[in-house]
């Protein structure tokens, strides 16, 4: 039986925030910048928890696991949000590399470009809700 997990992580070194990043893309669906939505079996569950635990300072980073309950049964996913909308991400993720001093100029301009992009949802969700067609 699968249940459903929120996989939350803070993690102190770029390094292996990266890792964890990668690992997790494996295992479920990426929401937001350090969570993913997993349907994970017991032997999953147990799976990922340790190849994090190989990659995490025990002492310095933290990875919650919040048990949603069985997949079976359950409803559609219901996202609400406080603040800017919640928007799935329907692109890979972009993880800049800080360690490069060379390459700054581009992680902001992807940055910003990333953040422009969350912006006209936004306001193209806003349009649809309104039944309005942009100009």
């Amino acid at each position: 039986m699968r249940n459903t997990y929120l996989v939350c992580y803070d993690i102190s070194n770029d390094w292996r925030l990266r890792k964890v990043h990668k690992t997790m893309r494996g295992f479920g669906d990426h929401l937001q910048y350090s969570v993913f939505e997993c349907q994970l079996t017991r032997a999953d569950l147990a799976r990922c928890r340790h190849l994090l635990s190989d990659i995490i300072h025990h002492r310095e980073d933290q990875v919650l696991f919040v048990d949603l309950g069985p997949v079976e049964g359950r409803g559609d996913r219901v996202i609400t949000a406080l603040g800017r909308p919640y928007s799935p991400l329907d692109s890979p993720c972009i993880v800049v590399d800080r360690d490069d001093e060379t390459r700054l100029a581009g992680p902001l301009r992807t940055s910003n470009a990333i953040q422009r992009a969350r912006e006209a949802r936004a306001l193209a969700s806003l349009d649809d809700q309104s039944g309005e067609t942009p100009a």
